[in-house]
């Protein structure tokens, strides 16, 4: 898909919507895209307008006819009404990007027969420009179209694209991950506490290693995450105790639950 001159269109002004509109924005592309949104709620337009420094109106339909690439960025139970409201106006010369979770291609191709459709999981982090993103192709999307996506959304965090069929695992991971990530900080912080650390240094000794490690392993090279694992627990060592104590305590079983479990959950609700 040419990006040259699109005009971007967000039904929908929240927080990840935000997140996407700032990246594009300040990427070395942000000539190339005319962005606009629409937003019902008066506060959320006005916010949008003010910190992002687009144009915002409350007419859906109007901003779908105005647009080459329509993201529908509301809260899910929104979707179905939104879609009704602008079918009429896409054409498939139109690209439609979906952010909301637990919505198939194939419902919103239901909706919108003729509707190229890229369905995008994002996760929060997005908002400080570290986000994780997995897209997936409907049926009638081509190939140009997910990779115009994926460099737009590359601007605020990392993209791969999986089959549609593997989006509630990558939910599960990504979408959800944060919050397991925050509960592994915080217990760590609160164990430093109660150990007689105050918990402001211990959770900044946390987060902070929690940051540096994530980014070893994306500096790792050649090096396997088992080896990094190994560099720190040398037989013996502080660092080897507590890995024992993991593996004695099954914590791959743990995570194993925990992805699983999440993961069931997020296709039910997709239903």
């Amino acid at each position: 898909m040419n990006k040259t001159s699109k005009k971007i269109g967000f039904i929908g002004c929240g927080k990840m919507a935000g997140a996407i509109i700032s990246g594009v924005k300040s990427a070395d592309c942000k000539n190339q895209f005319e962005i606009k949104g629409s937003e019902v709620n008066c506060e959320i337009a006005e916010l949008a307008q003010n910190k992002l420094g687009i144009e915002v109106i409350a007419d859906n339909r109007l901003l779908a006819n105005e647009s080459d690439v329509i993201f529908v960025a509301t809260k899910p139970n929104y979707v179905r009404v939104v879609l009704e409201e602008i079918k009429d106006e896409i054409t498939p010369e139109k690209l439609v990007v979906s952010i909301a979770a637990g919505v198939s291609t194939e419902t919103i191709g239901k909706i919108i027969p003729d509707a190229r459709v890229i369905r995008v999981m994002p996760n929060t982090p997005a908002l400080v420009k570290e986000g994780m993103f997995a897209i997936s192709k409907g049926a009638k999307a081509q190939d140009e179209d997910a990779e115009f996506v994926m460099e737009l959304l590359a601007s605020i965090g990392k993209v791969i694209e999986v089959e549609e069929s593997q989006i509630d695992i990558v939910t599960a991971i990504s979408g959800s991950g944060p919050a397991f990530f925050y509960k592994v900080i915080e217990d760590m912080a609160r164990a430093g506490e109660k150990l007689g650390l105050e918990y402001d240094k211990s959770l900044l000794l946390a987060a902070q290693t929690a940051l540096g490690s994530a980014k070893m392993v994306f500096e790792r090279g050649e090096t396997t995450v088992q080896n990094l694992i190994d560099n720190v627990a040398t037989k013996g060592g502080c660092t080897f105790v507590g890995i024992s104590v993991m593996n004695d305590e099954n914590s791959e079983k743990l995570f194993f639950d925990v992805i699983e479990k999440t993961t069931i959950k997020a296709h039910e609700l997709g239903k």
